[in-house]
């Protein structure tokens, strides 16, 4: 069944992170999503790529550095709804494919632009990673347990979390805007920006001073007994989530602790030093499936810390459909669902290198012989 993206058409100049990932977000979704790519010179492999990233396109490969390579792409940015970039600021315009010229070709078109530091600003043009992004945004900073340093929890929060699900909602948010006045726009997405936002509860919590601006020592930062992992007997992790005063008490009679009046203090900082020792000495007397089978059903927020191996196992990632295995590869299945424009399943690449080019470039308009002619002088593969 289509999904409720069915009939945009997205460009995704050939990168890797955020920008592919957002890509992904969009076909996932319905959108006809064509990854252009650099003509590589070697034989095309027909193994399935294990790049889910990659998913449910269609790729060309085109020499943007040759002027008839970058003409081409003209040519499509001419039919599509948006396209995404995650180059320096001045790439593009070096192309000679900068928003000014695809926006003159196609005023409704979407300019999607993916970078770390934004497209403006004094760090603007030099390169960075995740890391980098959210240490400056303030986040790596709270990320970590008290008196140990930042730890930066993979690149989950500058990459995805705080770039490409950005640069996703920022391409649908304008592509609306678009149908509704037929007025185009740059889409300047910044992971030091993202990653900025998706701190606003905690900037929330710190104006209303109950948030210290040091790691593990707050609610939600592993400071809390009650908001921690602990190990288990066989030396694997249970989550603890027990927030709510009523979860609390669940959490404290399922662990045998009901009855110990050092816990009735639940929300005296001063006290979880101590009391998060009392919960590891208990949890480590029992394995992870042991308490797991505890606490199952309960609404003590409970769950085992379970490995990527295991997590497709578990009942319930089961029973929803969580990850799905396409290609020989088990991956997460699109999200979040629609119930009336479910997405169909995902499609993985196959590494022949621009495999759609001659169907794509003949919707164009193409002549056989002008394909061919672009192929043999290595404009596009």
């Amino acid at each position: 069944m289509p999904g409720p993206l069915t009939g945009l058409r997205i460009l995704e100049i050939a990168g890797i992170g955020p920008g592919p990932f957002a890509g992904m977000m969009l076909a996932d979704h319905g959108a006809e999503v064509i990854r252009i790519e650099r003509p590589n010179t070697q034989p095309g492999v027909t193994a399935i790529t294990t790049d889910i990233l990659q998913r449910s396109r269609r790729a060309v490969a085109i020499d943007l550095k040759k002027p008839e390579g970058a003409a081409v792409l003209r040519d499509l940015a001419r039919t599509a709804d948006g396209l995404i970039e995650g180059f320096r600021p001045g790439v593009m315009e070096r192309l000679g494919l900068g928003p000014d010229v695809l926006l003159a070709d196609n005023p409704k078109l979407v300019f999607g632009r993916m970078t770390g530091w934004g497209q403006t600003g004094p760090l603007a043009r030099t390169a960075g990673h995740d890391i980098d992004y959210i240490a400056i945004a303030g986040a790596l900073h709270a990320y970590g347990r008290a008196g140990e340093k930042p730890t930066p929890p993979i690149n989950m929060v500058g990459d995805f979390g705080g770039g490409g699900m950005f640069l996703a909602f920022g391409m649908v948010s304008a592509i609306l805007h678009a149908q509704r006045t037929g007025q185009g726009q740059v889409v300047d997405c910044a992971m030091v920006d993202g990653a900025a936002v998706l701190m606003s509860m905690i900037w929330s919590f710190r104006a209303a001073g109950f948030w210290r601006d040091e790691r593990g020592v707050n609610l939600l930062d592993t400071g809390a007994h009650f908001y921690d992992t602990y190990e288990t007997a066989d030396g694997k992790y249970l989550a603890v989530g027990a927030i709510e005063p009523q979860f609390y008490v669940e959490l404290r009679h399922l662990a045998g602790l009901a009855e110990d009046p050092d816990l009735d203090n639940q929300m005296d900082p001063g006290a979880w030093p101590s009391l998060k020792h009392k919960l590891a000495a208990t949890f480590v007397t029992r394995t992870r499936d042991e308490w797991t089978a505890i606490f199952d059903g309960t609404d003590a927020c409970v769950a085992p810390v379970l490995s990527m191996s295991e997590a497709p196992q578990h009942p319930h990632n089961a029973a929803r459909g969580t990850f799905v295995e396409q290609g020989g590869i088990t991956q997460p299945a699109p999200a979040p669902r629609f119930s009336a424009t479910k997405a169909d399943a995902p499609r993985m690449a196959t590494g022949d290198n621009g495999a759609d080019t001659g169907q794509i470039l003949a919707a164009l308009g193409y002549d056989e012989a002008r394909i061919t002619a672009l192929k043999q002088a290595g404009v596009v593969a």
